[in-house]
């Protein structure tokens, strides 16, 4: 990685959002993998706390396939607005810079070359990341929170209507060439309400989403589903109650070396006007295979 990267990456964004943020404050420097954090066990834990999971708002702490970047939303020096931070890895030590103001819910697609922020998007280059650029048809009068991508191409995704708390999440693959009309998934996902924040496995082998459901421990819920052999989705089972708490836990995440799953959790709602204290959590996921369906 080039010594410039984060000057020229926070160039870019400068001159793409209006509203950039001029927080210039100084993030503590980590050291060691994981941001020098000791790895959880089956017990989830605050990541980073006190730094990146502090009292205040921290959402969707994603990494690179290389395990070198890590990218979260926080919430701002007031905790009214949002922010886009990024920690980047360099001879063991990582260094963390406040880029924009939010500019979407950030997924790596699993080659590294594009980051997905809901129905808008960056893509690599040799400085950085691109402008934000739009995603063509059909996709542009979708409005999507959190999209995340196969290895083959094929986006997960959720949509959102204020008026309507069931709406699906989809997919779409590529055919010949081009991105097929979105399609919902079957009713084993699509059931409950606040079907949001899909998280595809790079294989496409199983699916892990969030949603408020009769059977749940009470907001929104974690699930995971895994892909049958026919290629149908077999039945949504509930990550459990080391997870899923009577809070809302969302957002899921698997982090590219397989290794940890990440998730957000609310700790307690905003005062008046300021964001709540969500904090970003990690697990040991091994309950990947634990709960896969043995045949």
């Amino acid at each position: 990685m080039k010594k410039n990267f984060i000057f020229n990456t926070l160039l870019l964004f400068a001159l793409m959002v209006s509203n950039t943020s001029q927080s210039q404050d100084k993030l503590p420097v980590l050291v060691g993998t994981y941001l020098g954090q000791k790895p959880p066990g089956l017990i989830p834990k605050a990541f980073a706390p006190g730094v990146i999971s502090t009292e205040g708002y921290e959402y969707s702490g994603v990494f690179t396939p290389n395990m070198d970047e890590f990218y979260f939303i926080r919430g701002s020096e007031d905790n009214k607005k949002q922010e886009f931070v990024i920690y980047q890895k360099k001879d063991n030590r990582w260094y963390g810079e406040v880029m924009s103001s939010r500019l979407g819910q950030p997924a790596i697609s699993p080659d590294g070359k594009t980051m997905h922020l809901g129905r808008r998007f960056l893509e690599r280059t040799n400085n950085g990341w691109s402008e934000r650029k739009n995603l063509d048809l059909p996709f542009t009068d979708i409005l999507i929170m959190r999209l995340t991508s196969a290895s083959n191409g094929t986006y997960y995704f959720d949509t959102w209507d204020e008026s309507n708390e069931d709406f699906p999440i989809r997919y779409s693959r590529i055919v010949e060439g081009k991105y097929e009309v979105p399609k919902p998934l079957s009713k084993t996902i699509n059931t409950g309400t606040q079907l949001n924040h899909p998280f595809i496995a790079p294989d496409e082998s199983y699916l892990i989403w969030d949603a408020i459901r009769s059977e749940g421990h009470g907001d929104s819920d974690l699930y995971i589903s895994y892909r049958q052999k026919d290629g149908s989705w077999g039945e949504a089972i509930n990550l459990g109650d080391k997870i899923n708490t009577g809070a809302w836990d969302a957002a899921g995440y698997v982090t590219p070396d397989g290794k940890y799953f990440f998730f957000n959790r609310t700790i307690s709602p905003g005062v008046g006007d300021a964001l709540p204290n969500v904090d970003i959590y990690w697990v040991d996921a091994q309950f990947i295979e634990a709960l896969r369906p043995k045949i």
